[in-house]
């Protein structure tokens, strides 16, 4: 299992960004919202399943974009699928770590 990421260090706290890797690129709509997964914004690099564990433990804020990147992080208790929001059958989810 592969995910795409993007780390960015501000101060005392890390964002990362994390997708399932094969959504970098797609287009999502719902009504007149458009959501591209970007290159730029998700996928500086490609990690495995470990990397990906160990990095959503020690992240503040988490943007998480697809299946296996949310169910991974609920099975490691981090996030939650009350919090969990659908676009064209894409699963969202942001973390807040403080």
């Amino acid at each position: 299992m592969n995910f795409a990421v993007k780390i960015v260090n501000q101060k005392s706290n890390r964002m990362l960004n994390i997708c399932d890797a094969e959504l970098v690129g797609r287009t999502v709509r719902q009504s007149d919202l458009d959501i591209t997964i970007t290159k730029s914004y998700y996928g500086d690099r490609i990690i495995d399943e470990k990397e990906a564990e160990s990095l959503l433990r020690t992240s503040s804020i988490i943007n998480m974009v697809g299946k296996k990147t949310i169910d991974l992080s609920i099975k490691i208790g981090i996030g939650s699928a009350k919090g969990v929001k659908e676009i064209e059958g894409v699963p969202f989810l942001i973390v807040f770590k403080f």
